[in-house]
Parts: structure tokens; sequence; C-alpha cells
């Protein structure tokens, strides 16, 4: 498979309300998730008002887990995530700080990020991205 085909998912769009389609995903493109999206994601299902909505929260993340391959946040990424951070508070033009560690990591593993929030990632030099809207 050619590197094209391969991205990293920003955790936006895991979080909508439509049924996730990952076989449709799978058919053309490798996906993978940052280690800080596997927090963000648990982070929600801790945050939720009711034991019933933990559950479904927790049941959606846990499969969510199982079907997407984390990329870990390492010494190399680190060292990337660094650059960046002191790039952008230089320029004065900081992003979420979970972002820039996903921003990181796409970078490090030469893998766009498909993204609703393209206007926040395009801050980052060197990060591909994808516009979500059209693909999803």
């Amino acid at each position: 498979m050619d590197e094209s085909a391969r991205w990293i998912l920003a955790p936006g769009q895991l979080t909508s309300r439509e049924p996730i389609d990952f076989s449709r995903w799978a058919k053309h493109s490798s996906v993978y998730i940052s280690s800080v999206t596997v927090s963000e994601l648990l982070t929600g299902v801790h945050m939720a008002k009711t034991q019933a909505i933990k559950m479904r929260r927790s049941a959606f993340v846990e499969y969510i887990i199982t079907k997407i391959a984390a990329i870990a946040f390492d010494d190399t990424i680190a060292r990337i995530h660094a650059e960046l951070h002191a790039h952008l508070i230089k320029k004065g033009k900081m992003i979420d700080a979970h972002d820039l560690i996903i921003a990181a990591t796409a970078i490090h593993s030469g893998f766009p990020v498909l993204t609703n929030n393209v206007r926040e990632f395009e801050r980052v030099p060197g990060l591909k991205l994808i516009d979500a809207e059209p693909v999803i």
C-alpha cells in the first residue's frame, strides 16, 4: 500500500454521532490514531454524567481502540513536538496541545492528518492534511 493511502485520524472524527464504517476506510487506506487520541477518548468516558452514558462511551472507545492502531508518543516524536512547539510559540500561532502531539506523530510517521479542523492544523509547518468533509 502506498504512503498516500495511510493517514492519522484526528479525534474530532471519532466523536461524531454518525456511525463509523471502518470497513469503508480499510478498503482504501490504513488508518491510525495517536496515543494522545486514546487518552482524549478515554477522558470523554470518564467525563460522562451518568453510568449509562459512561458504559455506552466506554464500549465505543474500546471498539475504536481495537479497530485502529495507535502510534505511541516516544522520544523521537517528542523531539519533533518540541521543535514545532517552539516554532509556533515564536510565531504566536500556537495550536491545542494535544493537536500538536497528533501533528508531531503524523510528521514522524509521514502520514497526513484527516481532520475537520484544517484551520488549526494548517499552522503546523511540514504537516500534510486531508480535509475530512469530502472524505467522511
